[in-house]
């Protein structure tokens, strides 16, 4: 029998089941302990730091954000800064330009509507400028504890991969998640896939991916 014979038959004798329950035995053995990648004090820097990662690096999110802080690390001090200043503060991040005029109109719509706080509900969240479901569940698991399951770019590609979901698009890929790994886990799970992306299978270049021949043969 070839190989694509044999990753068939494997495939056909784990259940999806089965394989979600490796996938978070081999992901609690490699990343015990989790931190959210951006850094932040507050949830409203967490709001901002995942607001500003759209289309760049959490890396390179974490470069500017010290400074960006430093100056507005709340709504009013935010709403108080013209566009071009924030500008100048995000330059280095891409989509600049949109980003710093939606940080200005969210922190005036957090000021306005919300007492200045990040309020913890999808519906508000997702009200504001700048904001999509998927910051919103960020903020939503790591600010407030509330089972989210945010699928980025790492989680939507690895659990196509290791066929939890057949990856049509995030919004599909999500509700597979939710479906099939225990609700308790969200919240550290998702930060679990997407640092064995990062350290294991990244995108593009060889990675030292063990876990889809461990699932498939």
């Amino acid at each position: 029998m070839g190989k694509i014979g044999i990753f068939a038959k494997n495939d056909d004798v784990m259940t999806k089941k089965e394989r979600a329950q490796i996938i978070m035995t081999e992901l609690e053995k490699c990343f015990p302990e989790v931190e959210i990648p951006l850094d932040h004090s507050s949830p409203y820097e967490l709001l901002v730091a995942v607001a500003l990662s759209a289309q760049t690096t959490d890396k390179k999110v974490n470069e500017v954000t010290p400074a960006l802080f430093k100056v507005a690390n709340t709504p009013e001090k935010m709403a108080a800064l013209e566009v071009s200043e924030i500008k100048e503060l995000i330059k280095e991040i891409g989509l600049s330009n949109t980003k710093a005029k939606n940080l200005k109109l969210m922190a005036q719509q957090l000021v306005e509507r919300h007492q200045s706080e990040v309020p913890n509900n999808y519906n508000d969240l997702e009200n504001l400028a700048g904001v999509g479901h998927k910051t919103a569940s960020v903020v939503m698991s790591q600010a407030f504890g509330i089972p989210a399951f945010p699928v980025d770019t790492h989680i939507h590609r690895l659990l196509t991969q290791w066929k939890i979901t057949s990856g049509k698009n995030v919004a599909e890929t999500e509700k597979d998640a939710k479906k099939i790994f225990p609700k308790n886990k969200w919240n550290k799970l998702h930060i679990q896939i997407i640092l064995y992306g990062r350290a294991y299978s990244p995108a593009r270049g060889k990675g030292k991916d063990y876990l889809t021949p461990l699932l498939f043969g």
